[in-house]
């Protein structure tokens, strides 16, 4: 089996739009069963909304809007993609730094209206999940900040995809003997972000604090307030969920 470090870039905005956010540059480097380097991907997506990148991320990336301009679409770029995994006979395990990757795909992937079995199907291992747990640390970090946990020298431009799965590649190499791979996963589905789930933890620990018995029914009156915040009940349930889970750890 090989090991594929996954990194993708996505547009982003300044505002409020009912359009998706795409995405814009997929990087991958492949290592096989002793970790060795066997060979790499890189391809610009010129997405269908927000083609013009705008100033922040321009400036992040240090993507040129001339190369967006000629790049293909994603279906041609993703299709390209699953060729390239194809290539290991063995099959592959997928690793992102965070969850955002698969998600990302996914969601390009359904609005192009193509088939998403394969990346459902997939297995990929959250090497961020994966460092904090070896390393016992409660907050998340920056692929460069785990360069400097591990006194890995940084190379290449941060923020490009491939630059990126390099580096994590590296990262992925010195923590290696501490992972756990059971934790490997399939991608779920999810109707929340981390911003709301934040809240609910917040939530509990202000209750806690003033001697409240947190309920749900308090976190989603005080903390959602507005018709629309848990108008989906899709992302309700799943908010009401986690708030158990966190409970059930205090």
């Amino acid at each position: 089996m090989d090991y594929i470090i996954l990194d993708i870039e996505f547009n982003g905005r300044k505002f409020a739009s009912e359009h998706p956010m795409e995405v814009i540059e997929i990087g991958a480097v492949r290592l096989d069963a002793s970790l060795q380097f066997k060979d790499e991907f890189s391809a610009l997506i010129k997405p269908i909304y927000f083609s013009t990148l705008n100033s922040f991320i321009k400036k992040k990336t240090g993507i040129p809007q001339e190369d967006i301009d000629v790049a293909d679409r994603f279906p041609k770029v993703i299709t390209a993609f699953r060729a390239w995994l194809d290539q290991s006979p063995d099959g592959v395990l997928l690793l992102t730094w965070g969850g955002e990757d698969m998600k990302r795909i996914i969601q390009d992937i359904r609005m192009h209206k193509m088939d998403d079995a394969y990346w459902m199907e997939a297995t990929y291992f959250d090497l961020l999940k994966g460092v904090l747990r070896a390393r016992g640390l409660s907050n998340d970090i920056s692929v460069e900040g785990a360069m400097a946990l591990f006194g890995l020298e940084p190379s290449g431009s941060a923020h490009r995809a491939l630059d990126d799965a390099k580096m994590t590649a590296e990262i992925f190499r010195a923590v290696f003997p501490e992972l756990d791979f059971e934790r490997s996963q399939h991608y779920v589905d999810t109707f929340s972000n981390a911003r709301e789930r934040k809240t609910v933890k917040i939530a509990i620990k202000a209750m806690t604090s003033q001697k409240i018995v947190p309920t749900w029914e308090l976190v989603a009156e005080h903390y959602f307030p507005g018709e629309d915040a848990l108008a989906d009940p899709r992302k309700a349930a799943e908010l009401q969920a986690y708030f158990a889970a966190q409970l059930g750890k205090k």
